[in-house]
């Protein structure tokens, strides 16, 4: 009996110094995979924490457009229409002249130019398709003034909506229905409008 369990305790001395070293080498083997499978992978991800943040700065500095809005400066005989450029950020021919509006319905802010656009003004509609412009005014603009003044936001709004591209036709609407008669003295407007035909019929 002493030699059978002698030999029994071998036998699982054996077994166990068996199953340890299988347990160490697989233990090893994934330690050494887990070591080696991030040096692979996180390489990529800094690089691309980077790049990302670098996209968009490319297409900021392009939003920004210029355009020229228009007030009166009185002359010797009459007035004449003068530029104020303004820069505008802005993507869409629709929001720069959008903006350029804005800016000119609020009136001057300093100098000499003034305005004959009344105040109270709003922009409710700006559309742009193709070569046409179609500004749509609220009621305010037909009221107050004699011809002059009239004459001087037509040249306004026209010169105003034309400022990029200065062929384009401008057609001019009150509470969405174009003008086709504006204020007492019955300014009569031959729609659309543009800068050649607004300095032949309708000189300041």
């Amino acid at each position: 009996m002493n030699d059978q369990q002698r030999t029994n305790r071998n036998v699982s001395s054996g077994v166990i110094a068996a199953v340890s070293a299988a347990v160490v080498a697989v233990s090893g083997g994934v330690a050494w995979l887990t070591s080696q499978t991030p040096n692979t992978s996180t390489p990529g991800n800094p690089s691309q924490s980077i790049k990302q943040p670098q996209k968009p700065l490319t297409t900021k500095p392009g939003n920004e457009q210029s355009a020229n809005i228009y007030w009166l400066r009185p002359t010797e005989k009459s007035l004449e229409l003068v530029p104020q450029p303004v820069k505008i950020a802005a993507a869409q021919p629709n929001q720069a002249l959008e903006a350029a509006f804005k800016t000119l319905l609020a009136g001057p802010t300093e100098g000499s130019d003034s305005t004959t656009i009344p105040k109270g003004t709003q922009l409710l509609g700006l559309k742009v398709e193709n070569n046409d412009v179609h500004v749509n005014l609220s009621e305010d603009f037909t009221s107050g003034g004699g011809s002059t003044s009239m004459l001087g936001r037509i040249g306004q709004v026209v010169y105003t909506a034309t400022t990029l591209n200065p062929n384009a036709k401008v057609y001019i609407e009150v509470n969405g229905k174009q003008l086709d008669v504006l204020g007492g003295e019955g300014v009569e407007l031959q729609q659309p409008l543009t800068r050649e035909t607004f300095n032949k019929n309708y000189p300041l």
